[in-house]
């Protein structure tokens, strides 16, 4: 198969061989598990539980608010202990919503019901898709059901399943893929039926042999027409648009979709919890999750939804010097600034940081305008103009830059000679671009209201004036039609005849 390139990309040390070689351990169970509402992009869940309440595992806690969103359940059975505010897993530091639940130990799970998806409508299958909790485990978590519907404009041609797995130290998926890769493939055909796709592809790094090797044998033991792409390893391969430009030879600005070009893209992981929702019954309450880092037993673990990382970051033997946690890659990633937030359906790997590890960052240089950063942008920007704009607060000449086709990939970052930290400054300019932008909409929108307000009030003075004239002119009626009545009883009697001859000026 013919495979495409990007342009840019760097090759990050990947620190991926300890963790990669030991199988996928089982954590073991909490002490508290607290399951955030709200785990992924779209609605916040609103709780079907009470404090007190016994739950199953599976059970649902949290049901979906609205289409962009998916429902959350109880990763065990135990007791709802409260419903409040807990530490949340984003760089903020802030709380969110969360369910607190003891497990009683049991594990004892809900009543499992497969859903036969090939008897069932579309809508009904991406319905319990929702309702199982399935969003996207390649970190965005974007709703999956919501990304099935096929679209109307265009069709889908090709089908992608990402297993690029393209940041450093991340292996879960690589893990996955060696030891699920029946699964994998099932939960890619429920895609490509509900996607109406024509062809479905794996695109995986090509440092990654084994678990290209269990999919090809897995797709050739259920007999599909699939096929499995070995794909340079260079960062950024695993994003969306990077993986589809490689396989298909498409590419597309920030403001396209990838089904307006017909192509749709999956995690592999996301294929994985789709196939244990409907063809297994058991809603989306565990991942695998990546420890490693600056710890002394990196392994790969699959995880209850809820964990604290604290107790996950135990399990791994974090060393002595250890100062941070990253939560997700060392490119994208973000530091949590609080251990005791729990592990959700996002949360894809814990690096543990340390000095050494990760030492601190040179002071800031000026920029020298070298333009390495443009030679490793994997959409062909020109980072060093857009650093001048986002820091002088040119937001207007940012977005003539395309500021917004900016992946925060941090390939210019990681290349820049004078260490500035280029991906912060682009987040901050988009913000401030949203922010004013939802200003202007909202002014606007007052705007509008206030307009709409002196013109209803003009009406309803005109409409007042034309009742009031249409009055005035009833009642001069009246008048005029009581003087004709008073002026015709004046003379009682008296014929036309008998009244006097007008004076007609004759003598």
């Amino acid at each position: 198969m013919k495979l495409f390139s990007f342009k840019g990309g760097v090759h990050p040390p990947y620190h991926k061989e300890l963790a990669a070689e030991q199988p996928i351990a089982q954590a073991p169970m909490p002490e508290r598990l607290a399951v955030p509402l709200h785990q992924h992009i779209g609605g916040v869940p609103h709780p079907l539980v009470n404090e007190g309440e016994k739950v199953l595992k599976g059970q649902r806690i949290g049901d979906a608010d609205g289409w962009i969103s998916a429902a959350v359940h109880a990763p065990t059975s135990g007791t709802v202990l409260e419903i409040g505010l807990y530490a949340a897993n984003h760089p903020s530091g802030l709380s969110t919503p969360a369910v607190l639940i003891e497990p009683d130990g049991e594990d004892r799970w809900l009543e499992r019901k497969p859903v036969d998806y090939q008897r069932l409508s579309p809508e009904s299958v991406r319905e319990a898709l929702r309702d199982a909790g399935v969003v996207g485990l390649g970190g965005a978590a974007f709703p999956s059901h919501a990304k099935l519907a096929a679209a109307k404009a265009t069709p889908v041609e090709t089908l992608v399943i990402n297993g690029a797995e393209c940041e450093p130290y991340i292996t879960c998926d690589d893990r996955l893929m060696r030891e699920c890769p029946d699964e994998i493939v099932e939960g890619a055909a429920i895609f490509q039926e509900l996607l109406e796709a024509k062809q479905v592809i794996f695109g995986i790094e090509d440092n990654k042999p084994q678990a290209i090797t269990a999919l090809e044998k897995a797709i050739a033991a259920c007999g599909r027409d699939y096929r499995v792409v070995s794909v340079p390893t260079i960062y950024p391969t695993g994003g969306v648009k990077q993986l589809i430009r490689v396989i298909t030879g498409k590419e597309a600005p920030a403001t396209i979709l990838p089904p307006e070009m017909g192509v749709q893209c999956f995690n592999v992981a996301t294929a994985w919890g789709a196939c244990r929702a409907l063809a297994h019954g058991e809603p989306l309450v565990s991942r695998v999750v990546t420890l490693c880092g600056n710890v002394d037993k990196p392994r790969n673990w699959q995880t209850l939804i809820g964990t604290p990382i604290d107790e996950m970051l135990a399990l791994a033997e974090t060393l002595s010097d250890t100062d941070g946690i990253i939560v997700g890659g060392p490119m994208m990633g973000f530091r949590l600034p609080d251990w005791s937030a729990p592990v959700t359906k996002g949360s894809n790997c814990l690096i543990a940081t340390s000095p050494s590890l990760f030492p601190p960052s040179p002071p800031e240089s000026p920029c020298i305008r070298c333009g390495e950063c443009a030679k490793v942008c994997p959409h062909e920007l020109q980072p060093f103009e857009l650093y001048w704009h986002s820091r002088s607060k040119n937001f207007g000449r940012a977005q003539e830059y395309h500021i917004f086709d900016c992946i925060e990939c941090g390939c210019c970052s990681y290349i820049c000679p004078a260490h500035i930290p280029l991906v912060q400054y682009f987040r901050f300019a988009k913000s401030e671009i949203r922010e004013r932008e939802r200003e202007k909409r909202s002014s606007e929108a007052a705007k509008a209201r206030y307009e709409f307000r002196q013109f209803r009030t003009e009406r309803e003075k005109a409409e007042r004036a034309e009742r009031l004239t249409r009055a005035s002119a009833a009642q001069a009626e009246k008048i005029k039609a009581a003087k004709a009545a008073d002026s015709g009883e004046a003379q009682p009697g008296v014929s036309e005849a008998a009244r006097p001859a007008s004076n007609n000026g004759i003598g």
